[in-house]
């Protein structure tokens, strides 16, 4: 039996566990699943015959040393930053190694050594970075492939709730880290390319400068830019292109709203709050507000952020209950960042029968014997359940595949890479495909670069 050894059993190894288990008798595979906490690994593994689940500490050297060197391949699914010290002992014990995270500048300078050694160390291989990786260089090969030229790229991705668990206001609820999607946009400026000119949104514009999008089947949503969007400029084989536009999709009216919370400085995380421990959240919102002797906290709150009582915004303010007298927020030393994701887990973590819901959208711009042409990419998955969520489906499949890709040599070009080779992204968008993850590709009337409605 071939030993696949899956470090980390979180939210997002549900597929890849399962994929590989319904697999492993036809592909004689043993799945060793370690985690610190084992009981989860247990979990999902059940009773098969063909898994064991083992205690695995990242941090302890000798166990984590064996358990990578008794193993064939190596999926990491732990946090990026725990990736470097798997990777060391797979180029020690002469192992491939598969991950979803994004390539790390010290995992990118083991490229030499992995390459000398004729190994794949396959990243960025998840739903976004991954299947946005693939999805979006087979158009662009297909497009060169027949003598076009691309002068725009636009690319989408958002992680939400499907329509028939989609019952609040914000047409929101989290399906992911909480923490990413409070912090979203800070550090630097948002940075893209529109008709050959760079632009930049600052953090405290980002939610005012959205870009609509539109649907089949699922109806019109907004995106936000990302930090980068020039990333894969290079990588991508896009250094001519014109436009260049990476962004975050949500529903319609989410951004507006949530720009409240910025613009108030609720969203910061570079402080913590003196006795945040003791703040009701109405004392934490009027922390941020003036003073006054007579003035509600709400009537100050609409005051200085100019929001009107009837303003729908206002509604979905009231719908968090960021005003309540009673809750507390019971965090020491937090900051402002921490103290919105508890209140806003109270109302936004997804119920027992709740789905998810992962929309991408890319849109192609290209230039064909003088004429100009646009192509509409869209993929929408839906979770089943909280345990097979949509989340876990498009990050765990591609994972999977592209691991017994490589298992079986199908998969054979060494080094440090991401799935933008056709060696990679054909036989896995392919297989994707038997699982509903598919692409939807129109041809549409050119229309150029969409302004961002400011």
């Amino acid at each position: 039996m071939r030993k696949i050894l899956v470090i980390g059993s979180g939210k997002s190894t549900s597929y890849l566990i399962k994929h590989l288990l319904d697999k492993s008798t036809q592909e004689e595979l043993h799945i060793i699943v370690g985690d610190i906490n084992i009981g989860n690994a247990k979990k999902l593994i059940g009773d098969h015959e063909n898994a064991n689940a083992i205690t695995l500490d990242v941090f302890d050297k000798s166990s984590r040393q064996a358990a990578i060197e008794n193993a064939d391949i190596v999926v990491s699914m732990l946090p990026a930053r725990f990736h470097l010290e798997v990777a060391k002992d797979c180029v020690a014990f002469g192992k491939n190694m598969v991950t979803a995270s994004y390539v790390s500048e010290d995992m990118q300078k083991l490229n030499k050594v992995v390459t000398d050694k004729g190994l794949v160390f396959m990243n960025e291989i998840g739903v976004d970075p991954g299947i946005d990786h693939m999805s979006a260089i087979k158009v662009i090969d297909n497009i060169r492939d027949k003598g076009g030229k691309i002068v725009l790229f636009e690319s989408f991705t958002g992680g939400l709730v499907a329509p028939e668990s989609d019952n609040n206001l914000w047409n929101y609820k989290f399906t992911w880290n909480p923490r990413n999607v409070v912090v979203a946009g800070q550090g630097s400026a948002a940075k893209f390319l529109q008709e050959n000119t760079y632009k930049y949104i600052p953090y405290n514009r980002l939610f005012r400068r959205t870009e609509f999008l539109e649907i089949d089947g699922y109806g019109r949503f907004e995106a936000y830019a990302n930090r980068d969007s020039l990333k894969y400029q290079s990588i991508y084989g896009l250094d001519t292109i014109k436009t260049l536009y990476r962004g975050t999709i949500r529903r319609v009216g989410f951004s507006r709203a949530w720009n409240m919370f910025v613009q108030l400085g609720m969203t910061d995380d570079s402080y913590t709050i003196d006795d945040s421990e003791n703040m009701s959240y109405r004392d934490f919102v009027n922390s941020f507000l003036p003073y006054s002797p007579t003035d509600s906290v709400e009537l100050k709150f609409r005051h200085a952020l100019k929001v009107d009582q009837d303003d729908i915004v206002w509604d979905k303010l009231e719908e968090v209950d960021i005003f309540n007298k009673t809750k507390m927020v019971e965090l020491r030393k937090a900051t402002p960042a921490q103290i919105l994701q508890k209140i806003l887990m109270d109302s936004w973590t997804l119920e027992e029968d709740d789905k998810d819901m992962i929309v991408m959208y890319h849109k192609f711009g290209y230039e064909l014997n003088g004429e100009m042409h646009q192509i509409d990419s869209t993929m929408v998955a839906i979770g089943e359940d909280q345990t097979y969520t949509a989340m876990a489906k498009t990050v765990g499949l591609p994972l999977a595949i592209a691991t017994l890709a490589i298992l079986n040599e199908e998969i054979t070009t060494p080094g440090v890479q991401i799935p933008i080779s056709k060696e990679v992204y054909k036989p896995i968008l392919k297989e994707l495909e038997e699982f509903g993850i598919k692409f939807t590709e129109k041809e549409v009337p050119y229309l150029g670069y969409n302004p961002l409605n400011v």
